[in-house]
């Protein structure tokens, strides 16, 4: 298929009516396929396994947990959209519960020491 042949093609499915939705929920459905599909075609990160730097950390952290900046960190990175999302969700969670469950993770610890740099917040409950 050429580019102009598949640009009219998803011209014509954006165009086609869907029962209960309307321009901006037939845009969301296209860009939650499209970040399925792009986790799906990142499978073997070229750094996958590799430890982290402080500064990819801080990269991470920076950038708002969205698919978005999932998706343009994986790319720019090497790393997977899961420990991408990883990083987000340790990064939210409370003191408490790090302790609890993970006081001996090197690599949490690395994340909570990253995260106290740039001020984040804990967002996660104690459990």
């Amino acid at each position: 298929m050429k580019k102009k042949d598949f640009q009219d093609f998803v011209r014509t499915i954006l165009s086609a009516p869907v029962d209960g939705l309307d321009w901006n929920g037939k845009l969301a459905v296209i860009q939650n396929e499209a970040f399925k599909m792009d986790k799906e075609f990142n499978d073997d990160p070229f750094k996958k396994g590799q430890p982290w730097t402080d500064d990819e950390l801080r990269l991470v952290l920076s950038m708002p947990a969205t698919t978005d900046s999932i998706c343009l960190l994986a790319k720019a990175l090497g790393r997977g959209h899961g420990s991408i999302e990883q990083i987000f969700r340790w990064a939210g969670q409370s003191p408490s519960r790090i302790d609890a469950e993970r006081s001996d993770d090197k690599f949490i610890q690395q994340i909570v020491k990253i995260r106290k740099e740039l001020g984040w917040r804990s967002i996660g409950g104690n459990t």
